[in-house]
């Protein structure tokens, strides 16, 4: 196997569960509209696929911290896919609600194991991280595309063969398992960065990956019911938004291993924090077709710092790169989900500008969070591990 295909095997598998947490939003339109969910209702439904998905993030990391669990990668796959399937069967608010969770759930098992096992797939390369993390991104674009052929056509009693992209991608987790084996038998695997854990900075660092993930949550659930309000109530208006928002999200985690190359990190995702902000104002505020320009602008601006956040978290801890991964790729951008129900009763009380309004704070208190953040220095080849570590046992 050459050497680059496990983590192409690992980018795929990655689009392949993360549609899971994109399908979530874009099932909320249908919801509504076939089972008359009012807007707090439908932030529920999201509420539900975050809550025990950010319970059980830590957990996971934890333990990959002290075990290498590769049979997690398919296993979870499968989960986040058929929690999804079942969720259009029944009519009952509350076994809908299960369903999802159980999605969030394989979803927060994926997540730290995959950080882990990229990590040693890249060698540490910011580009190579970025081409993983943009394979969950393609994942998240490809939602709600996936979801409106399915759900449009015969309703949400179609969600069984949402099943479909998670028995590929738990499929592809196995050949590339195998050839990570080999690689971490060759010696080939990321040795950890030299020195202690910096707790504060990953502290701040991951509140504000959670500023971000509120925003980027948000945008998710209602920017579809928003573009159909903004645009005379066209569906494809509100399906080719959130399309939007997430496909640029691709770009963006690209884009962000490419200037993590000519600067350093922090000072990358600062910029793309205090840019996000305004990108925001623009969706929010800005009339007319170019919301589709500035939700563009904002998914960019959000997955710039995407991936660079995820080697930052591993780097300020690198005796638990498990639990840096989890939180960082998994528990912090489900926390986005708690805010959902907020921003639903807002908008059931006002309107929905006026509960996305707020969103255009949260990338300025990750701006300033990032202002206070030091660069980690970068392992060094050949620098043994330190012989405490829990990640080099």
């Amino acid at each position: 196997m050459r050497r680059n295909t496990p983590i192409v095997l690992l980018s795929v598998g990655h689009a392949c569960v993360d549609v899971y947490q994109g399908a979530v939003a874009a099932l909320v339109p249908f919801f509504v509209a076939e089972r008359s969910y009012t807007y707090a209702a439908a932030a529920g439904v999201v509420l539900a696929a975050s809550l025990l998905s950010s319970v059980a993030q830590p957990v996971f990391g934890a333990l990959t911290d002290r075990r290498a669990m590769p049979w997690l990668l398919p296993v979870s796959t499968l989960l986040g896919g058929l929690g999804i399937a079942l969720s259009g069967l029944s009519g009952s608010y509350p076994l809908t609600l299960v369903c999802v969770a159980v999605s969030g759930v394989g979803v927060a098992a994926y997540h730290p194991e995959s950080a882990r096992v990229a990590r040693i797939a890249t060698r540490g390369s910011h580009r190579g991280m970025g081409w993983f993390v943009s394979g969950g991104n393609i994942g998240f674009a490809l939602a709600p595309l996936m979801v409106t052929s399915v759900v449009a056509a015969g309703g949400l009693r179609w969600t069984p063969l949402l099943v479909l992209p998670a028995l590929a991608g738990a499929a592809m987790c196995l050949p590339a398992a195998r050839a990570l084996r080999r690689n971490e038998a060759d010696g080939a695997g990321t040795t950890p960065a030299a020195g202690g854990d910096d707790t504060a900075s990953f502290v701040k660092l991951s509140l504000a990956v959670a500023f971000r993930s509120i925003t980027l949550v948000g945008l998710s659930t209602f920017i579809s019911l928003y573009a159909r309000q903004r645009l005379g109530g066209s569906a494809a208006a509100g399906t080719t938004a959130l399309t939007v928002l997430y496909l640029g999200g691709a770009v963006g985690s690209l884009l962000g291993g490419v200037l993590a190359g000519r600067w350093d990190r922090v000072t990358v995702s600062r910029w793309s924090y205090l840019i996000t902000a305004a990108c925001v104002a623009g969706v929010v505020w800005v009339p007319g077709p170019a919301i589709h320009l500035f939700v563009a602008l904002t998914s960019v601006g959000l997955y710039v710092p995407f991936s660079l956040q995820v080697t930052l978290g591993q780097d300020y801890l690198p005796s638990r790169v498990g639990t840096a991964g989890g939180i960082t790729l998994g528990l912090t951008v489900s926390v986005g989900g708690l805010a959902t129900p907020v921003l639903g009763g807002l908008a059931d009380a006002t309107s929905l500008q006026t509960a996305l309004t707020p969103l255009v704070l949260m990338p300025v208190l990750g701006w300033l969070l990032f202002r206070t953040l030091p660069e980690p220095r970068r392992p060094m080849p050949g620098v043994p591990a330190r012989s405490g570590s829990r990640a080099a046992r």
